[in-house]
């Protein structure tokens, strides 16, 4: 079982999501990695400063697993089309 520690970085992130839904859904993905390595959409990162990434709809929480998972960064994933690449 881990404990989840918050950076003040991603704290902000999260506190600057206006839509109440994303943000409840994305605290309770959250709270599911008190269950880590057990939980969905968690894919380990290669050549990434961070570990891992969570998939939450279009947000996307950066972290690290340790003794305790450190959440780092939550970035918005905005809409690719044909000329993205």
């Amino acid at each position: 079982m881990y404990t989840v520690k918050w950076e003040p970085k991603a704290r902000k992130q999260l506190n600057r999501i206006g839509d109440r839904k994303q943000k409840a859904r994305i605290l309770d993905a959250v709270n599911m990695l008190e269950n880590f390595p057990e939980v969905s959409n968690v894919k380990a990162l290669t050549n990434h400063q961070h570990q891992y990434r969570l998939r939450v709809g279009k947000w996307r929480v950066l972290f690290n697993a340790h003794e305790q998972v450190e959440i780092i960064s939550i970035e918005e994933v905005k809409k690719r089309d044909e000329r993205t690449y």
